[in-house]
């Protein structure tokens, strides 16, 4: 008698395919009668063109690619000219903005060269994402509101999966970041998406605990680590799927382990200290910290990479503020991988983190119609940006605190105790 498959069992092609349906079917939940726009670099292309043939099978109606080139974007901020870095393809949000409107889905492949940019002037770079976030901010209000239906999930780039595997030559590196990728999200399992339905029930289960609790607070603890995170007023916690206007059901992030809810702008007091580095555009930031006096950065170090810090939280007044806080155990399967990603779509699911920049409006009660100032009035932030960074590890300790003043405890060595 045959037994059914097991990882072991499965090829490559096979968790490929696998990878692909979840992108389209639990990531973008993609309905009969959908067009989608798949944004990927260029080195990403099989996964790429597996996601067009599962959004076929799942019935789209037109299924596009936009392609991005690491090599193009280096040479643009190492040779472009100075004065041209406020330019931007207007054509390439126009994309995005167009899908969107037709009611349609995205999903965007997010992988490069974590130290792409390192040695070219920030200025030029912080420039340049100034002002595509300004002309993208349409489409980004969609994303931070549920209108679409969008996914992000991640593929092996060369020099990335060498930055991961530093011992291993290119090819065998690349093999190896498949593997780490495939394990993370479940794509190695002969049933990935019913593991996919059970992982989300565990956090559909969580955030309804979370949400219910409505905690006044968040006070992390840990060895370096001594914040206290007021929440918006009616804060909703958000983890898993998420319904769009029109009902349908996706999964932001694939993989995902976090529950996360927006925190009071006005109300994060004390110090926090990063326990991974971050990986932002193409340059490493590590040993973060930072001081919030009435919910406003106050101060900010880095042991590296100060200089890209010092620009991002300048790029607005809502840079300065926290847009989200988010708890995951770390005992999360990215976490017991022993693994660096590299790459916050991995890295924020193998810790508790908080975001500074925009609070997604669906973690507001009623956020989604608000205006802007309304959901500042509930405490919401609003920014051109929104950049997560890891503060979670095996000493942290996290207490809910009541409007009276009354704590309990919800993580405990790093783990989920409520």
């Amino acid at each position: 008698m045959t037994g059914q498959p097991t990882e072991q069992d499965l090829t490559f092609d096979q968790k490929l395919a696998n990878y692909a349906e979840l992108a389209v079917r639990v990531g973008a939940g993609l309905r009969a009668g959908q067009r989608l726009l798949v944004q990927s670099p260029v080195e990403c292309a099989p996964l790429a063109r597996a996601i067009v043939r599962a959004a076929y099978a799942a019935g789209a109606s037109f299924a596009d690619v936009r392609w991005d080139d690491d090599d193009v974007r280096l040479a643009r901020f190492s040779l472009a000219p100075e004065g041209s870095f406020e330019e931007i393809s207007r054509w390439r949000v126009d994309a995005e903005i167009e899908t969107a409107e037709a009611g349609g889905a995205v999903i965007s492949i997010r992988a490069e060269n974590p130290d792409l940019l390192a040695n070219v002037d920030g200025q030029r770079v912080a420039t340049h994402q100034r002002t595509l976030a300004a002309y993208r901010k349409p489409y980004t209000q969609k994303v931070m509101t549920n209108a679409l239906n969008w996914n992000l999930v991640s593929a092996p780039v060369t020099d990335w999966a060498r930055r991961m595997f530093p011992e291993s030559d290119a090819q065998m590196a690349v093999r190896q970041q498949w593997d780490a990728i495939f394990a993370a999200t479940r794509a190695d399992r002969p049933d990935p998406v019913g593991a996919w339905k059970e992982h989300l029930a565990g956090l559909h289960h969580r955030k309804a605990l979370l949400t219910e609790k409505q905690y006044h607070a968040l006070h992390f603890h840990s060895a370096e680590t001594d914040l206290t995170v007021g929440l918006a007023e009616d804060h909703v916690w958000g983890g898993g799927a998420a319904l769009t206007p029109s009902g349908i059901e996706f999964t932001a992030n694939i993989p995902t382990e976090e529950v996360w809810t927006a925190p009071h702008r006005e109300r994060v007091d004390g110090v926090v200290v990063s326990t991974k580095p971050l990986s932002y555009n193409g340059v490493l930031l590590d040993g973060i910290r930072i001081r919030f006096e009435g919910g406003r950065i106050v101060e900010a170090t880095a042991r590296s990479g100060q200089d890209v810090l010092d620009r991002l939280v300048s790029t607005d007044e809502g840079s300065r503020r926290l847009g989200e806080v988010a708890l995951v155990p770390h005992s999360s399967p990215i976490s017991r991988s022993g693994l660096f990603f590299y790459n916050t779509l991995y890295d924020e699911n193998a810790a508790s983190h908080i975001a500074i920049g925009s609070a997604y409006r669906f973690n507001v009660k009623g956020g989604t119609e608000m205006t802007t100032e309304q959901f500042a009035v509930k405490g919401g932030n609003d920014s051109l940006i929104h950049v997560d960074w890891m503060i979670g590890s095996a000493d942290m300790d996290v207490d809910g605190v009541y409007a009276d003043g009354r704590r309990e405890p919800v993580m405990r060595a790093g783990e989920f105790v409520i």
